[in-house]
């Protein structure tokens, strides 16, 4: 059997809070790309991840993807709210 995706495996660093609390700036700046998972009594709390500017390509994105099937702007049935009774 194919998969239809693969997830790719790697083990994410941990830090606990106490320590990401005193090296929170150093931890920051020598963050991976899969960031990080702040834990409290060995459970994860958190997770730090790097913020991405990349938002461009999804603009258009979706331009004849969509297909409309339609008036949106409809309910499909009349309405009577201003007639005269």
């Amino acid at each position: 059997m194919c998969p239809l995706f693969h997830i790719r495996e790697y083990v994410m660093k941990t830090v606990g809070a106490a320590k990401f609390k005193q090296q929170c700036l150093s931890l920051l700046d020598h963050l991976d790309p899969e960031g990080l998972v702040v834990t409290k009594h060995g459970k994860p709390v958190a997770r730090v991840v790097p913020y991405e500017r990349g938002f461009a390509p999804l603009i258009g994105s979706l331009k004849d993807k969509i297909v409309v099937n339609g008036d949106l702007l409809s309910t499909g049935s009349a309405w009577q709210a201003n007639a005269e009774s």
